[in-house]
């Protein structure tokens, strides 16, 4: 037997280097891999179809102006004449439905529009727009409109696909879940694009699955910010999402002011041009109600309401959705011409501001052509990072029908202190946000249904000691 040499030396012995600590964040990677690649095969079909009808829906603003020139335009004049002839002129022509709005001429060449609502052949919630030559008080014309910014039927029918695929309600889901998930795709690539070595993110001189991920991830990072823009102001009027973030801002006192059309009493209608209530021509006449309007500071462009019955009064606002927005209104005295009640667009919450901004800024209106050229490059970059994704999920599976599936069982490695906080935002958030909660756990669901018939074809195939997946 022999023995081993000693090693003892005169030097103290050195502690053992401490195991580096384990990032704790570092299990949360390939959870997001697994939600941004379900996600993005999953809701990426609804993301196209809102991608592309939403470059529609940004090119129809000049497009209606090229369709609907004659209607609109008209050669500048010296003198406009008084709203209530080009109104009368409007009714001769159209004698069908109630008068619901007026919006006289704002620009040299633009015509008055006499909004009828009620008429016969026009859709629910539409209105048929008599254009008015506001110099001679010529008809030029009448088209179907909806909506506040005045959407003629080439913008509706284009605005209705987008928002509703014109299957009413039921068909505005889809649209409500683009919206929800474009912000949960967007901020998963962020964290993706970010978290890996800045080699990887090199697109010139590679090939394959490796430049597609490259030029998805570009474009992706630089066009984040406006999807997260797009998701948000998306959900502000969307169906359910949208209703619960109105009965959040009502309860934080944010909620949008409307001016008081109540005329207070039994006197209205008792003025020198009396007519029924609900007629353009009640009590002191269209005239005299824009003259009042003016002189509280509202310019052009307006819209005229009037009365809705005996006691109601006269409604002017300014309908401008372009910056800088002009936003006020004014409730005016059918018998005496006063105003009674005003609104400035100065004074309302932040939150509301913030949604008027919003809304207008994602529909288009408020930096006009400039708004609209950027909406589509989004629209476009959001189309190419779908058809991207596609490809990359094809070349995963190298050429097969099906790329090759994320590896599951992440979430186990995640600390319950990172866990716990995350599951619970992700559970508020599916409250206030139910077309991305629903289809959240539908996601789960499927996922760990399919793990489990994974698991149970292993143990079949190599025995019961095969671990699941």
């Amino acid at each position: 037997m022999t023995t081993a040499p000693s090693t003892t030396t005169d030097e103290a012995p050195q502690p053992a280097t401490p195991a580096p600590p384990k990032n704790s964040w570092a299990p949360l990677r390939p959870l997001i891999l697994r939600l941004h690649f379900y996600a993005g095969v999953l809701v990426a079909p609804f993301l196209l179809v809102a991608a592309v009808t939403g470059l529609l829906y940004a090119a129809s603003f000049q497009a209606e102006k090229i369709v609907y020139d004659h209607e609109m335009t008209v050669p500048a004049g010296e003198r406009k004449l008084p709203v209530s002839e080009q109104v009368a002129a409007a009714r001769k022509a159209h004698p069908e439905g109630t008068i619901s709005a007026v919006r006289p001429s704002p620009d040299a060449d633009a015509t008055t529009r006499v909004l009828l609502s009620g008429v016969p052949g026009v859709d629910e919630g539409h209105t048929l727009a008599v254009f008015v030559d506001p110099y001679t008080a010529k008809v030029r014309g009448s088209l179907e409109q909806y909506g506040s910014t005045g959407a003629l039927p080439l913008r509706t029918w284009i605005d209705e696909f987008h928002r509703d695929l014109h299957l009413g309600e039921s068909g505005r889901l889809y649209s409500e879940l683009a919206a929800s998930w474009l912000w949960v795709i967007s901020a998963g690539g962020l964290v993706l694009w970010f978290s890996r070595r800045r080699a990887l993110r090199k697109v010139r001189g590679t090939s394959g699955r490796r430049r597609t991920l490259g030029l998805h991830g570009s474009i992706g990072v630089w066009a984040a910010a406006g999807f997260f823009f797009l998701s948000a102001t998306g959900l502000t009027w969307s169906a359910y999402a949208g209703a619960n973030i109105d009965e959040l801002r009502t309860s934080l006192g944010q909620a949008t002011p409307s001016v008081s059309a109540s005329a207070g009493g039994d006197h209205a209608g008792h003025g020198s041009a009396a007519g029924q209530a609900g007629d353009a021509a009640h009590g002191v006449g269209l005239d005299k109600v824009l003259a009042a309007a003016r002189s509280k500071g509202l310019g052009d462009p307006v819209e005229i309401v009037p009365p809705a019955d005996a006691k109601s009064a006269y409604v002017v606002k300014q309908v401008q959705r372009s910056w800088p927005e002009k936003q006020d209104s004014v409730a005016i005295d059918p018998a005496s011409g006063e105003v009674m009640d005003v609104v400035r667009f100065a004074d309302y919450p932040v939150l509301a501001k913030l949604t008027r901004w919003g809304i207008d800024l994602h529909t288009g209106t408020l930096f006009g052509l400039a708004n609209q050229i950027a909406l589509m490059l989004l629209a476009l970059c959001l189309i190419l990072l779908i058809v991207w994704g596609y490809r990359m999920w094809w070349q995963r599976g190298r050429g097969t029908a099906f790329g090759r599936p994320i590896p599951r069982g992440a979430w186990q490695q995640v600390l319950p202190q990172i866990l716990v906080p995350l599951l619970a935002g992700i559970a508020v958030l599916g409250y206030f946000l139910p077309l991305f909660g629903i289809p959240l756990a539908a996601f789960l669901a499927v996922d760990i249904l399919l793990g489990e018939i994974a698991y149970r074809r292993g143990r079949r195939t190599y025995g019961a000691g095969t671990p699941a997946q």
